[in-house]
C-alpha cells in the first residue's frame, strides 16, 4: 500500500492497526488499500500459529471499525475486510519471505526485469533487502522494493 492524500501513511495506518490486532493475541499480516470504483477496500490480514478463526476476524474487524470511526484514518468511502492470509498468502516484507525460502512464489515486478514484470519460481534465499529465486533454469536475485506483489503458490 503506498501513502496517498487521503490515506495515513502505511507506517501510521500500520501502528494505528497493529496494537488492536496484538491484543487480542493475534499478528498483522499486513494490509492492502485498493481502489474499488469510487470507494476502496481496507484489507486486513490477520495471522497466529493456530491459524485464525472467523470470530478472531469479526473482533478484529468491530475494534478496528471503532477505531476506524475515532481516527478516520481513511478519508471517503471504504470498506474494511478482516481475513486471514490463506494458502496462497501474499508477502509484504523481509521477514515474511524468509519463513518461505524453499517454496514456489509468484512475484510481480514493479518494472520489467530480464524482460518481464511476472516471475514464478522458488525462494532460494532472503537477506539484505534480496530475494534470490529459481525461475525455470536461471538463477535471479532481485531488491525486495522492486516487488510489487508477491503470492505463495499453494501445494495441494
Amino acid at each position: 500500500m503506498e501513502a496517498q492524500n487521503d490515506v495515513h501513511s502505511d507506517v501510521q495506518l500500520t501502528a494505528l492497526v497493529a496494537p488492536v490486532v496484538n491484543a487480542l493475541d493475534l499478528d498483522l499480516w499486513g494490509i492492502e488499500l485498493l481502489p474499488q470504483g469510487h470507494d476502496k477496500v481496507v484489507r486486513i490480514y490477520i495471522d497466529s500459529e493456530d491459524g485464525v478463526k472467523l470470530e478472531e476476524c469479526e473482533a478484529v474487524s468491530r475494534q478496528l471499525s471503532a477505531l476506524f470511526d475515532v481516527e478516520e484514518p481513511i478519508s471517503g468511502n471504504y470498506t474494511l475486510e478482516v481475513s486471514s492470509p490463506g494458502m496462497d498468502r501474499p508477502l509484504y516484507n523481509e521477514a515474511q519471505f524468509k519463513l518461505y525460502v524453499g517454496s514456489e512464489v509468484k512475484l510481480k515486478l514493479r518494472v520489467r526485469f530480464d524482460g518481464r514484470r511476472n516471475l514464478r519460481g522458488i525462494i532460494t534465499a532472503v537477506e539484505d533487502g534480496e530475494i534470490s529465486m529459481r525461475v525455470d533454469d536461471h538463477e535471479y536475485t532481485l531488491p525486495l522494493e522492486s516487488i510489487e506483489k508477491a503470492k505463495i503458490v499453494p501445494r495441494f
